[in-house]
């Protein structure tokens, strides 16, 4: 269970961005968890395929600033342009931890049900885009509620 805050100042269309926790992961479909962070260069070379993916309407797309300073992760975005429908600051790195985060970037597929059903370590490619990720999107989008009895999240 977490609950990050947004980071604040960030808006989009005069509304400000929200922090996500974890009850938004669940409910609401397939979502991509970006973790992210200004000071980090592979970070800026798949930004513009995070965008690319936040165009897709199959999920929704959340960024998870880790272990960054608010001034410089909303210069980023401003520079770089923000895809995300949501920005949770893990300032501490407590909840990269508990999601069992090496490093940045990496990014999470979380199903309809919150559980994670796939991690890419490292930046996104073209490639790792159109033969890892999107067929996981494709199976997280596909699993059907666990049976009474079954464990929420599969092993």
């Amino acid at each position: 269970e977490f609950d990050m805050p947004a980071l604040s100042g960030l808006e989009r269309d005069g509304e400000a961005i929200p922090g996500f926790k974890s009850a938004d992961l669940e409910g609401n479909g397939v979502t991509l968890v970006n973790v992210w962070a200004s000071w980090c260069v592979p970070c800026r070379e798949e930004h513009p395929l995070i965008e690319e993916l936040a165009r897709d309407d199959r999920f929704r797309v959340f960024g998870l600033n880790y272990k960054d300073k608010e001034d410089n992760a909303r210069r980023f975005l401003g520079r770089y342009g923000n895809p995300y429908d949501a920005v949770g600051v893990d300032e501490k790195g407590r909840v990269g931890i508990d999601w069992g985060v090496y490093g940045v970037p990496e990014t999470f597929v979380v199903d309809n049900f919150g559980c994670i059903a796939f991690k890419h370590v490292g930046p996104l490619s073209i490639q790792s885009i159109a033969q890892r990720l999107m067929p996981e999107i494709e199976k997280a989008r596909s699993r059907t509620p666990p049976t009474e009895g079954e464990p929420r999240c599969p092993a």
